[in-house]
């Protein structure tokens, strides 16, 4: 699989770094944005990774959409969750007819992807290393963090076993696993509580500290979960996130889960979200229909309340709106529902 190009569609956070690493170990990489000046500068000048996990250039191969040619067997899918049907219409026609698409996003996007082009041709992947697209060329690499790759139907494959080997060049650490909606899930838990913490202007870390708060965050862990349980799916836990804990509601094992968060999330230099920078700094919409929306479809679906994450969304939509500003007191809103 890696002697043919690997096309990597999204060349921001996770894209960037993964095409970046794999270019640097001698993989031939073809990255695709849809922002100009970002691809001029891998082309021309490389694209900076900097941060305290290592700092390099790396020079890639690099087009817009509608300069794009040719045909590829492995496609990375690596865009916001919320644009996911529009990357398939473009990259569609770029897919050679035996070829897959691995996902590193986050949220559900298998899901989509697999109904757009057969489950055969899709492989599910897990994300959560920090990292931020700082401006044209350049991306933060925060901290490392849990990686993971597996086939949709649990099988253990070699073309599974390649990607993981890919994956290994950027996370030495990433796991080839049978249960990669496990990892999804427990990311959408994991990310329900990113989007409580990017209503304030405090850092991911300073947010989930905050013990008058703490009752939103035990909540929205406790909802996931029980949406899980619907789907039949165990969740697994990563970078101190306990699935166990919230689905049990186990008041010393969500603490402590919480905890664990905030101290892993003390030793990196990405300390806000991607969805906090989405609003306060890039000034866009974010995921938040896509992946705590989706949830709370969900929910209606199985007769399920999640009365705290449906709040969540509405409160994001009134920053992204411009109807709210971010602050702790937006979380404060939450607390009701939670008693």
């Amino acid at each position: 699989m890696t002697e043919k190009p690997i096309l990597i569609w999204g060349a921001g956070a996770i894209g960037g770094i993964l095409g970046a690493y794999l270019a640097r170990a001698g993989h031939a990489v073809h990255m695709v944005d849809i922002v100009e000046d970002h691809v001029r500068a891998m082309r021309e000048t490389g694209l900076a990774i900097e941060g305290p996990v290592e700092a390099f250039t790396q020079v890639l191969p690099a087009s817009t959409p509608s300069e794009l040619k040719g045909q590829f067997d492995c496609i990375v899918l690596a865009v916001k969750a919320h644009h996911t049907d529009g990357a398939l219409d473009m990259l569609a026609p770029h897919l050679a007819p035996d070829g897959f698409v691995l996902s590193a996003q986050n949220g559900l996007n298998e899901i989509a992807i697999a109904e757009r082009i057969g489950i055969k041709n899709t492989v599910g992947c897990f994300v959560n290393y920090g990292a931020d697209w700082l401006e044209p060329g350049r991306i933060l690499y925060g901290n490392r963090a849990a990686v993971a790759v597996g086939e949709l139907d649990g099988q253990i494959t070699e073309r599974a076993r390649s990607c993981h080997a890919l994956l290994q060049i950027v996370e030495p650490d990433a796991v080839l696993t049978d249960n990669i909606w496990g990892y999804l899930w427990g990311k959408l838990g994991y990310g329900a509580l990113l989007f409580a913490t990017a209503l304030t202007p405090l850092s991911m870390s300073d947010a989930m500290a905050r013990p008058d708060d703490r009752p939103v965050y035990q909540a929205l862990g406790q909802e996931v979960m029980r949406l899980a349980a619907a789907q039949n799916i165990k969740p697994l836990g990563f970078n101190g996130f306990d699935p166990e804990a919230f689905r049990t509601a186990d008041p010393a094992g969500m603490k402590a889960s919480l905890d664990a968060m905030v101290e892993h999330n003390r030793h990196t230099a990405k300390t806000h979200s991607g969805i906090w920078r989405d609003l306060a700094v890039r000034k866009r919409r974010t995921e938040v229909d896509a992946q705590v929306g989706l949830l709370v479809d969900l929910g209606r679906k199985h007769g399920i309340a999640t009365p705290t994450l449906a709040r969540m969304v509405e409160l994001i939509h009134d920053i992204e709106e411009g109807r709210r500003g971010q602050s702790p007191d937006l979380v404060n809103l939450m607390v009701p529902l939670c008693i």
